[in-house]
């Protein structure tokens, strides 16, 4: 990615405006922070304990949409299904969705921030800013990342990794400019409990030698800071809107209507299409989203 530096320290604390409170923060259950050279692509794991959503199920699957329609994949078959329109979420684009570890889902468009039946794509209005501010790449990060006791959902402006407050809607800037080399969000972030945080990047265009314009980059990132820990180059597909996880790899959604599946080298990516022959014709992804609480691993 030329000229692009990552972060050499890690370190974890609450962001600042951490005051704001998640509607899951009487979660139970023991956590735990660690952070490790190890794991897939060698960058940040966060290690967190049982929570109250208790249980053992397999999370298997993850979601995709355009403007205007949920899609569901079922990444232990590959099969590609239409979960339905989104209703009740005013005329403009849903931009982007992210699931907590209980499989919530949650939207935003421009202006504004919903809770969605990930079941039957309907909303219901948690915020309206009034005026363009909330971001096009969400995900939730696990406890002991970004908030020492719940699940924060984070997005990215441009450079800057913010917060949503999932109760009153409101964004607090975790940190200003956390991306540097010269690029900036291109769509998507999806983070893992026991596993890694990941964005698609492209180019903001203000050095020489920049390597993320033709196809968008995917990069791990410290989820506690937004900060750049590992650059794994290209990813082979521009305008990648949608980033989703399952099972060791990536799941990529891009504008041009591509699903592909990501597998993760030591330092690079291999991208190998999903087939989705029911798609309708001049389909464009504008977001993806998965559970942080999905398998790091395929399931034995």
């Amino acid at each position: 990615m030329g000229g692009l530096v990552v972060a050499g320290q890690l370190a974890y604390g609450c962001a600042s405006g951490g005051d704001d409170v998640d509607d899951d923060d009487g979660v139970g259950g023991a956590s735990s922070t660690s952070s490790s050279a190890g794991g897939m692509g060698g960058g940040v794991t966060v290690s967190v304990g049982v929570g109250g959503s208790g249980g053992s199920a397999i999370v298997t699957e993850v979601f995709g949409h355009s403007g205007t329609t949920l899609y569901r994949l079922d990444p232990a078959t590959n099969v590609v299904s239409e979960v339905g329109d989104f209703t009740n979420c005013g005329e403009n684009s849903v931009l982007d969705i992210a699931l907590d570890k209980d499989s919530n889902l949650w939207a935003t468009k421009r202006e504004r921030l919903y809770r969605v039946d990930r079941t039957t794509a309907s909303c219901t209005l948690v915020n309206d800013l009034g005026m363009n501010g909330y971001p096009d790449s969400l995900s939730f990060v696990p406890e002991g990342t970004v908030d020492p006791n719940v699940e924060a959902l984070v997005g990215y402006v441009d450079a800057d990794y913010v917060r949503i407050n999932t109760i009153s809607g409101a964004i607090t800037v975790i940190t200003e400019n956390a991306l540097t080399g010269g690029v900036i969000s291109s769509g998507d972030i999806v983070s893992v409990i026991d596993g890694g945080t990941y964005l698609t990047v492209k180019d903001d265009f203000s050095q020489p030698g920049d390597t993320c314009n033709d196809s968008d980059c995917i990069v791990e990132i410290n989820p506690a800071t937004g900060a750049i820990v590992k650059d794994f180059g290209d990813i082979g597909y521009d305008d990648v809107f949608g980033l989703a996880f399952w099972g060791g790899k990536a799941y990529g959604f891009s504008r041009e209507g591509v699903l592909f599946e990501v597998t993760f080298g030591t330092n690079n990516v291999a991208s190998t299409v999903v087939p989705f022959p029911s798609a309708p014709a001049g389909l464009e992804f504008f977001g993806a989203g998965s559970a942080t609480s999905v398998p790091v691993e395929p399931p034995q």
